[in-house]
């Protein structure tokens, strides 16, 4: 059965991009909406031939009242959502944190410039509270002292490519995420 999901983002799309990329033979259909008129999400789903629209931030709870869903996936969506959409369906986001810690924004550089050693990338249901919903999956990243900023942020960004669409497609299946599910995802560059 073809499964349905939407995914919202305000800007540059990486994500979406990683999900369109695990899904495009499988049998699920993907909207990309947007709160960005500009944002280059919109663009990615075009080159894709994937089916998208700007989404103004007022018209969200009309938009998910009159489209069904099987889940909604929030990445790089920069605004908190009211209880009268959540209410609407199932909604997921992806963090750059192991959260609770360094939720917000600037998380990567937050996190790497506090001087932890552990952090990581986090996938949670959303509420109406910032990065507060319930910790669906984490997996972390092991910050050396000779790391650079610029190489834990490119691990950081890959690591959600490849947890996120792993993680979408065990709940699109009503399944549980394991870490081995990453370890075995068969697209792993031997990052972990």
């Amino acid at each position: 059965m073809t499964k349905h999901i939407a995914v919202m983002g305000s800007g540059n799309g990486s994500n979406f991009e990683a999900i369109a990329e695990f899904f495009k033979d499988k049998d699920v259909n993907i909207t990309c909406l947007s709160d960005n008129l500009n944002a280059y999400i919109l663009e990615r789903a075009k080159k894709r031939g994937i089916p998208n629209q700007y989404l103004p931030f007022e018209e969200t709870a009309a938009y998910f009242g009159a489209n069904d869903f099987d889940l909604i996936v929030l990445a790089g969506y920069m605004r908190i959502l009211p209880d009268d959409v959540l209410e609407l369906g199932k909604f997921i986001n992806i963090h750059p944190s192991l959260l609770p810690a360094f939720k917000g924004k600037d998380a990567i550089q937050r996190a790497f410039f506090a001087g932890v050693k552990v952090s990581g990338v986090t996938v949670h249901w959303v509420n109406n509270e910032l990065d507060g919903g319930k910790i669906i999956a984490q997996y972390p990243i092991l910050i050396s002292n000779v790391m650079h900023f610029d190489e834990f942020e490119k691990e950081i960004h890959s690591l959600e490519h490849q947890l996120y669409p792993i993680v979408i497609d065990k709940l699109l299946k009503d399944e549980v995420f394991d870490f081995s599910d990453l370890l075995n995802c068969g697209g792993c560059n031997g990052c972990h």
